[in-house]
């Protein structure tokens, strides 16, 4: 770090994903799909999903409750909150104000920010920013996103991946040597046609049209993502490593997006890093997109697979095209 800045770790995570599950099984009634048919494409066998009350804001809050209680900080303290979601409880106010306001964070700024299924790590890195500088003292940063929402239930090639939930972590100064090294963020808004939701913004305003034409859903180009992902995740850990003076041979653990367990495996192979040093539970949770990192993160913590000294690398691509890397020492 410069003289200016100071090193700044993530000292409390938390997550929470709704109690109700839906299987494989579950979908074979409400689509032509097979259990065997989703494992072998997607490596999912059941996700989350939250009832119908239930807003990302109140999936996010949870999770920042624990995320505070673990670090051992009252929301009083905190300066700055940072939800990011692709699936934001309305387009306005921001669901991290909504959040701000219930968790009684009564001095901190909020403000959301959607960059897809790489959004926490977007969100760590700029909030780590505003506290290496000084500008801030303690920032919160929640993945969260209710996607059941906008899923197309009758399309079995989408409606088989996503899942509901949230993970968030506290940014505060830490001790030199440890914490948040290095990150990187990149984006190719050339590929943005491959995963968006059409309508509903500017360009494709919300008709009666649009809704019968079933524009309010996601739309995926599996394949190109998959060819996308596994050729940027490479490129993006080894970039954000050697910025730290790294190397992947020194990585004790990889947090990489939950999108599907073949990419994660396709990723494994291609970097030469052995499967045991990568973090993966989207069999119990799909993709839950902006929230699967911090989701993973605060699983590997709580199991105390990931230990203080540990070098841990968060990956993770998503829609925009956008994706990204941060390595830390925990």
């Amino acid at each position: 770090m410069s003289a200016t800045t100071r090193p700044v770790g993530i000292t409390g995570v938390g997550y929470f994903v709704p109690p109700r599950v839906l299987t494989n099984f579950d979908l074979e009634r409400m689509v032509e799909t097979s259990d065997e048919w989703i494992r072998t494409r997607t490596g999912i066998a059941e996700r989350r999903i939250a009832d119908p009350d239930v807003a990302t804001s109140d999936l996010a809050l949870s999770a920042a409750s624990q995320a505070l209680a673990n670090a051992r900080m009252e929301p009083e303290r905190l300066d700055l909150i940072v939800v990011a979601t692709v699936t934001p409880d309305a387009p306005f106010p921001a669901t991290a104000c909504i959040v701000q306001d219930k968790l009684g964070a009564v001095r901190a700024g909020a403000f959301d920010m959607e960059a897809g299924c790489t959004g926490f790590i977007y969100g760590v890195s700029l909030a780590s920013q505003a506290v290496a500088t000084g500008a801030c003292d303690a920032a919160l940063v929640i993945g969260a996103e209710v996607l059941t929402r906008v899923v197309d239930w009758t399309d079995r090639s989408t409606c088989i991946i996503p899942g509901d939930g949230a993970g968030a972590g506290v940014l505060q100064p830490t001790e030199e040597g440890r914490g948040i090294l290095s990150f990187v963020l990149r984006a190719d808004g050339s590929g943005g046609d491959l995963l968006k939701l059409p309508a509903g913004g500017s360009r494709i305003p919300t008709t009666r049209e649009t809704v019968e034409r079933r524009l309010h859903y996601a739309c995926m180009d599996g394949n190109e993502i998959y060819r996308f992902a596994v050729r940027v995740v490479e490129e993006v850990a080894v970039e954000c490593l050697d910025k730290a003076g790294l190397t992947l041979a020194e990585v004790d653990l990889i947090i990489p997006h939950q999108a599907n367990l073949r990419i994660i495996e396709a990723c494994a192979k291609r970097m030469g890093i052995a499967q045991e040093k990568w973090v993966c539970n989207v069999d119990r949770y799909g993709n839950t997109s902006a929230a699967s990192i911090p989701i993973a993160l605060a699983e590997t913590v709580e199991s105390g697979r990931l230990t203080e000294g540990q070098l841990v690398l968060l990956v993770g691509f998503g829609a925009g095209l956008t994706y990204g890397a941060v390595a830390m020492r925990w």
